[in-house]
């Protein structure tokens, strides 16, 4: 599945992010985590098409329906890129429906409990401290386990679960990305392991912060992962390298 981006009109890309941005498009009050997951982000379009219109927007001003900071334009073709599940309803683009199953967690537990008959967290009690990469493209591609690291915002890359549990993780992805019709991008389940058994926490729609260890342990990353499936470019294997705390 790929589509050459060249000889096209201009093109924008629309970062949408949960922080403070200026008129000129600058971080004003992002976390070091949110700043670290938009630099991933544009090092990855910009690999691509290093002329690409690159546009960072906070989620704060779409909640005004008269919002200037973006609009559609039939002349730029614009790929939205949101970097967080907090979008009002009315906000339209491609992955909207995605983002807004995922951003219904209660639904998405029932869900799983109901029809794959797994345990899920309970409000905020056994909230998942491990995250399966899910990259679909043409198929799914599922990435190595990535565990809590020992400090706030540190993550392990890979982390090794039990074989049997692996299996019944990605048969639960597999159902539950099926289920909700996903999108061409890069996802990440949240669980927990209790007692042996796979708790389900949430389904997030974009590489969320657990994504950064991946700059330092493969190749590629989560966040060119989801640039390549967003733009339809084809993804060659994925590669591992030794696990590196961010």
């Amino acid at each position: 599945m790929t589509k050459s981006h060249n000889g096209r009109g201009m093109e924008k890309v629309v970062i949408i992010i949960n922080a403070e941005v200026s008129d000129q498009g600058q971080l004003l009050s992002a976390s070091p985590v949110t700043q670290k997951m938009v630099e991933a982000l544009q090092s990855s379009i910009l690999e691509t098409l290093p002329s690409r219109m690159i546009e960072i927007v906070s989620a704060a001003t779409l909640w005004s329906k008269n919002s200037k900071n973006i609009k559609r334009d039939t002349i730029i073709d614009t790929i939205y890129c949101p970097l967080t599940i907090q979008l009002p309803d009315y906000f339209d683009f491609p992955q909207r429906k995605i983002y807004a199953a995922c951003k219904d967690i209660n639904s998405r537990r029932r869900w799983v409990e109901k029809n794959l008959g797994f345990k899920t967290s309970v409000g905020d009690s056994w909230l998942g401290h491990l995250w399966l990469p899910i990259v679909v493209t043409d198929g799914l591609v599922f990435g190595e386990i990535i565990g809590e690291g020992p400090m706030p915002n540190s993550y392990e890359h890979p982390v090794a679960i039990p074989k049997r549990q692996q299996q019944s993780l990605h048969s639960l992805a597999e159902q539950l990305i099926d289920s909700l019709e996903a999108t061409p991008g890069t996802y990440l389940l949240q669980f927990s392991l209790y007692n042996g058994e796979i708790v389900f926490d949430r389904l997030w729609p974009f590489p969320a912060a657990p994504a950064l260890i991946t700059l330092k342990t493969q190749q590629p990353d989560l966040f060119t992962c989801h640039w390549h499936c967003l733009t339809e470019q084809p993804i060659s294997k994925i590669n591992i390298s030794d696990a590196m705390p961010i």
